[in-house]
């Protein structure tokens, strides 16, 4: 366990984290012991995603057309419209 005395401590530690040493467990006075666990970044776009998956395309194809004839809600109006039985 590695005792972190400032945050340039702790940016150090996470930038040596890598893929085989993906975990580490730190100690910072007062605070307590805390593990980090590096997850590595999907770097997949969503295009990707839509290409290998026919059934995403379709729907992302449908959303869009959609939003172009003005078919669609905000979020606020999309709130607005649930009830407390929408959750019964």
């Amino acid at each position: 366990m590695e005792k972190i005395q400032s945050p340039d401590d702790l940016m150090e530690r996470i930038g040596r984290m890598t893929r085989d040493n993906s975990v580490c467990q730190i100690f910072i006075p007062g605070k307590g012991k805390f593990t980090i666990v590096l997850h590595e970044e999907d770097s997949q776009s969503i295009a990707a995603d839509a290409e290998s998956d026919d059934e995403l395309r379709e729907m992302i194809e449908k959303s869009l057309e959609a939003y172009k004839r003005g078919d669609y809600m905000t979020t606020s109006e999309s709130i607005k419209a649930l009830s407390p039985k929408d959750f019964a």
